[in-house]
């Protein structure tokens, strides 16, 4: 049986789902934190500065849209009963979006930068609208005993597959040409012109393809819901009903709402870094594609070492105790990593830009320094999604795992524009990337406290007008 009380899926249901999260999480890995957004942020726009702030507005308008229209989304496709349909519409969208990026180049060439911010914030849009979908079939076709597995699974696939993206970036198109080594090409592969930003801009027609490929096996093989007979407009109806009922009856369960409020919070700051973090190195030390590409491939594998060390931590201390180390590491973390400068380690320590090592690459101690940090946070990162996903199972009645699942889903996006546009901001009034950058420390603080009042105990329902 599932967590939503029917037959769960045939294991090649289940083992299928974890692909829809491998197929998307590519493209945030390759264009979101390591190579396009700081691509774009630094040459195409040319400021470091306007462009997190550019970028954090687009986030942030993207995610404020979404709290008004996912939950309402939501409701509809659950009437409805199918959820594909809105799987195959984002990841279409989201490929063809994906494949723009190849004509984004510097100085308006090609897509105009305006053009460029419509693509991008669609592209977030149905980003976050196709995650809340496919975790949204989780509930219903895994089994109870395997909801953790299939779920950790799916991460894992999602680091893995943009581990090996980047490699092939790596070698095949960024560092051929840069460096005598016998195992890299003479030029990069199929004509790519790193002098014209080719190495850049492919990663968006590669997460297109990536998407398609990938996506298929959750279309084929994966059960999805009986299509309602009821017309579109008495779907929407039903749907804002549902809505509405959802909040009221939602305050009969105190510990949940307060914690999807906190993790509206935590989670809300700890992504926010995970964001801006290849673009505020690349701005700081001027660190070019291949360097953030030899950065995310050791961040991935951190996230990968990170999903196991929380599954372990969340097993002998308990969800919310390992939440709140994830969370509290993190914050600390976020304050060393905007400690760095080309100079200086922890605010104060003036240690030097000279190259401490030969290699061409993190040649310096503060470059050193971010990048060691950054794989901690990477690790503690990892272990707050897994706690937080395994914390709303535990105090979830199992009666309405379904409902309470997406409503988990959705509280990543109601205040998904909070960091982004707070990041922008700051940057913008300070005029500095330190303290836009910083200020993502705020929410995860605030999350943190909220969390100090939930407990670890299953809720109840309550009153036999929830069924």
């Amino acid at each position: 049986m599932s967590l939503a009380g029917t037959p769960a899926a045939s294991p090649l249901g289940y083992f299928s789902w974890p692909f829809g999260q491998a197929a998307r999480d590519p493209y945030y890995i390759m264009v979101i934190i390591y190579i396009f957004y700081p691509y774009f942020s630094n040459t195409v726009v040319g400021d470091p500065i306007k462009g997190q702030a550019l970028i954090g507005y687009i986030t942030a308008g993207a995610g404020l849209l979404l709290a008004f229209a996912a939950p309402l989304l939501g409701a509809i496709a659950d009437k409805d009963g199918r959820r594909k349909p809105w799987l195959v519409g984002t990841i279409g969208f989201m490929s063809i979006g994906a494949f723009c990026l190849w004509f984004v180049k510097p100085d308006e060439q090609g897509l105009s930068l305006t053009l460029t911010l419509a693509i991008l914030f669609g592209i977030k849009i149905c980003f976050t609208i196709s995650e809340v979908f496919h975790n949204a079939m989780l509930p219903s076709v895994a089994p109870v005993n395997r909801i953790g597995l299939i779920s950790g699974l799916a991460f894992s696939l999602g680091n893995v597959g943009g581990l090996l993206l980047m490699l092939f970036v790596l070698l095949a198109f960024s560092m051929p040409g840069t460096q005598p080594w016998s195992f890299l090409p003479e030029v990069p592969l199929f004509g790519i012109d790193q002098a014209l930003h080719e190495h850049n801009r492919i990663v968006g027609p590669i997460a297109g393809v990536w998407m398609l490929l990938f996506t298929l096996p959750v279309l084929l093989f994966t059960p999805d819901g009986k299509a309602s007979p009821l017309p579109m407009w008495q779907l929407a109806k039903d749907g804002v009903q549902d809505v509405v009922q959802t909040i009221k009856h939602v305050r009969h369960y105190a510990n949940i709402a307060r914690y999807l409020l906190a993790r509206m919070f935590f989670i809300d700051g700890m992504v926010g870094v995970l964001t801006f973090g290849g673009v505020y190195a690349s701005g700081t030390f001027g660190w070019d594609t291949t360097t953030l590409l030899i950065f995310g491939l050791c961040t991935s594998g951190s996230a990968m070492f990170g999903a196991y060390m929380g599954g372990r931590l969340d097993d002998k201390l308990g969800s919310i105790r390992t939440l709140q180390i994830a969370i509290a590491t993190s914050s600390v973390v976020l304050l060393t990593l905007v400690s760095v400068t080309p100079n200086t380690i922890l605010y104060l320590w003036e240690v030097g830009s000279e190259p401490v090592w030969s290699s061409p690459y993190f040649a310096t101690l503060p470059e050193l320094f971010y990048f060691g940090t950054n794989q901690i946070f990477a690790m503690f990162f990892v272990t707050g999604l897994s706690a937080s996903r395994t914390l709303m199972a535990k105090i979830s009645p199992p009666e309405m795992a379904t409902q309470f699942f997406g409503l988990f889903a959705l509280s990543s996006t109601v205040t998904a524009f909070l960091a982004p546009l707070l990041v922008a901001t700051a940057t913008t009034i300070f005029s500095s990337q330190r303290i836009g950058f910083g200020s993502l420390a705020i929410l995860m603080i605030i999350g943190a406290v909220m969390l100090m009042k939930v407990k670890e105990e299953q809720a109840t329902v309550v009153g036999t007008e929830l069924a």
